[in-house]
């Protein structure tokens, strides 16, 4: 067990060059996530507020699951910032952390741990807490330990950390009078008042009331604002925004009749979920819904696989069978990428449209039939028609009921939600659990202008749950792999701002124009000129690759890349 003359952290520029600032955005970023600057006072006038509101135990359970929450998201920096260390350099992380932040001077005084086994037993000396000045500036001297966000914050990241629920209660609280104050952290079954501990950070009761009262309200207000439902969200869909509840609200008023509906929008933005939607809200929902996507078929084959085969009615057609549109019969029919079929099936669309009724291919007899068409174009068919790829009078057939999807630029509300509901998809296609994205990958993807829409922002999501481990944020980088390049268009967060950087000169900022046109008439190679600059990052950072990575402007992956050719 190392003891108090033999602990000592490791210095703490690592976790320092973490923290960005972008005051002109006003932001401030401790790795990829967003924080905040407050009054040391504003913290003690908010605790007043729930222990009047509350009552004493009440607001240390919501204060203690507040810094448990805090200290679970600082838990996860450990393997970015420190990969290379010892665990127990790793895991100083924490306490470090809670004295760049201003909360409280840590001091380590035992510490004995083994992840693997589970053991863990530590005892650190908090100076100067905030935590009690501000307690103590309203109530004066407590009668019992009073550091509840903090003692919340050293559980939450020690539990992330060990992999097991640590719980870490006051020894002596400089709220209560004393010089400082003493923590001792262990694993919970270990106390022998475990079960009230954890009690503590248990969600409380009062909570869930005022979420269930909310809910209600909720509801009483969109069944009092809208009577018959207009507003409400088509099946399987995810939005809120304006935008889209037109969508719905046309889609739903479309689903009470058997009109032709056109959809139209870019690539990507979901048109068969709305015609899904369509099919589901309507009095058809009980019958085929059947999807086809018209530019995946050969041209030769496009009106056999729509209308059916009579058998011999060429070579290969070995017997009868029926086509797309009968077995969607009395149900819909999703043609999407209407656009790319040929002349003489638009002209047996039309008559399915106009007659309601269709003659299979090689055969004599006509079929009726009942069948909703939903059609689907990412082009304008306007202009498709004047081209003369499009049949004018299939179009205006088509165009009875237009409605136009917006692109994902549009309606950048709706991102947060979408992205919530594909990494609940993702979790259980990969039976994994991230803990979602980071504050600075969110505030770029909502930035982010979506040229596939939809369909992109799922692959990103899929892509981000299968390079993150569990129980970690998805960051930046792992949703793109052009990410760190300055041309993508999400490499859109200014990652300037970094704490005791030195101000760079103008001669490093703005090199003389004169310095490439020298090099190159001194013969200079390219690639040793990147060795070298790597090299000297390294020697800078003490053989940090995260913070040579931050030096050279690039991310960890692409350093480490370059360094093992290097060492090829």
């Amino acid at each position: 067990m190392a003891t108090s003359t033999e602990l000592q952290f490791p210095g703490s520029g690592d976790l320092i060059s973490q923290i960005r600032f972008e005051s002109d955005e006003g932001k401030i970023w401790l790795n990829e996530q967003r924080m905040l600057m407050i009054h040391a006072s504003v913290m003690g006038q908010l605790r007043k507020e729930l222990i009047d509101t509350l009552g004493v135990q009440r607001a240390k359970g919501f204060l203690m699951r507040f810094g448990y929450h805090s200290g679970w998201k600082d838990a996860e920096l450990v393997k970015k910032v420190r990969p290379d260390l010892s665990r127990q350099e790793a895991f100083y992380v924490g306490p470090q952390l809670h004295g760049i932040k201003g909360m409280v001077k840590v001091k380590p005084v035992e510490l004995d741990f083994d992840v693997d086994s589970g053991k863990f037993h530590g005892i650190f000396d908090w100076i100067d807490s905030y935590e009690s000045e501000v307690h103590i500036k309203e109530f004066g001297v407590s009668e019992e330990p009073i550091c509840w966000t903090l003692i919340g914050y050293a559980s939450g990241y020690t539990t992330y950390y060990m992999g097991q629920k640590i719980i870490f209660k006051e020894l002596q609280c400089s709220g209560m009078g004393a010089s400082h104050c003493r923590i001792e952290g262990r694993r919970a079954e270990e106390w022998d008042d475990h079960a009230e501990l954890e009690r503590y950070l248990l969600p409380d009761p009062i909570a869930e009331e005022l979420f269930a009262l909310r809910h209600e309200l909720s509801e009483l207000r969109e069944n009092f604002g809208s009577s018959e439902h207009e507003e409400d969200l088509l099946l399987n869909s995810v939005g809120r925004s304006g935008a889209f509840r037109n969508v719905c609200n046309l889609i739903r008023r479309a689903s009470t009749s058997r009109v032709t509906v056109l959809l139209q929008g870019e690539t990507g933005v979901g048109k068969e979920v709305v015609a899904r939607g369509l099919h589901e809200s309507s009095n058809r929902s009980d019958k085929p819904f059947v999807a086809v996507n018209c530019a995946c078929i050969p041209p030769e084959l496009i009106e056999a696989e729509l209308f059916g085969v009579e058998k011999g009615a060429y070579t290969g057609a070995t017997q009868s069978r029926e086509g797309k549109f009968e077995r969607a019969n009395h149900g819909t029919i999703f043609l999407d990428e209407v656009v790319e079929l040929s002349p003489r099936a638009q002209a047996a669309l039309l008559r399915v449209l106009q007659e309601s009724e269709f003659e299979r291919v090689g055969d004599t007899r006509t079929r009726r039939i009942d069948v909703r068409v939903v059609a689907a174009a990412n082009e304008d068919l306007e202009s498709a028609v004047k081209e003369g790829k499009f049949r004018a009078d299939l179009f205006y057939r088509l165009n009875v009921y237009p409605v136009h999807i917006p692109p994902l630029r549009d309606r950048t509300e709706d991102i947060p939600l979408l992205i919530n509901h594909f990494l609940g998809k993702y979790h259980n296609l990969y039976n994994k659990r991230t803990l979602g994205v980071s504050d600075m990958a969110l505030s770029a993807l909502m930035s982010y202008k979506w040229p596939g829409n939809i369909r992109e922002l799922e692959n990103m999501i899929e892509r981000g749950v299968i390079l993150t481990d569990n129980n970690h944020t998805i960051d930046m980088d792992s949703f793109f792999p052009s990410l760190s390049e300055p041309s993508h268009p999400l490499n859109v967060i200014n990652m300037r701002g970094e704490l005791n950087r030195a101000p760079a000169t103008e001669t490093a900022t703005n090199p003389p124009a004169e310095t490439p046109a020298q090099l190159l008439k001194e013969g200079f190679s390219l690639e040793q000129l990147e060795h070298q600059l790597i090299r000297e990052a390294m020697e800078q950072s003490g053989g940090n690759i995260s913070a040579a990575a931050r030096l050279l402007g690039m991310t960890r992956p692409q350093l480490a890349y370059r360094l093992k050719k290097i060492e090829e």
